[in-house]
């Protein structure tokens, strides 16, 4: 799980400097909150983007892979097809894939 920034507190004295510093000193806290905030979530997303979205395996039979994902594609050599794996709250299979 990401850990993003988070916007520290800021309780400025009535005595510490003038309204321009207090300014200056808030833009640059949050500048540098935002900064993190961008850097975190590109991280995350260089992250997600080389996660490959299914595996594609080549096998004899679609028996032979033991614990599929939704999305997972086979190559069945003994049917000579291509098959995709669908996983939703009714069923779990694997179904050819394109036309006959």
């Amino acid at each position: 799980m990401a850990r993003y920034p988070e916007l520290p507190s800021i309780f400025f004295s009535r005595s510490s400097g003038n309204d321009e510093e207090k300014r200056r000193e808030l833009y640059n806290l949050v500048q540098q909150w935002g900064a993190a905030l961008i850097n975190e979530l590109d991280f995350r997303d260089i992250e997600t983007e080389a996660t490959p979205s299914t595996n594609i395996f080549s096998v004899v039979t679609t028996t032979d892979i033991g614990r599929p994902k939704a999305g997972d594609i086979a190559y069945s050599a003994s049917a000579g097809k291509f098959r995709g794996y669908v996983s939703i709250a009714t069923t779990a299979a694997w179904y050819d894939l394109g036309g006959a």
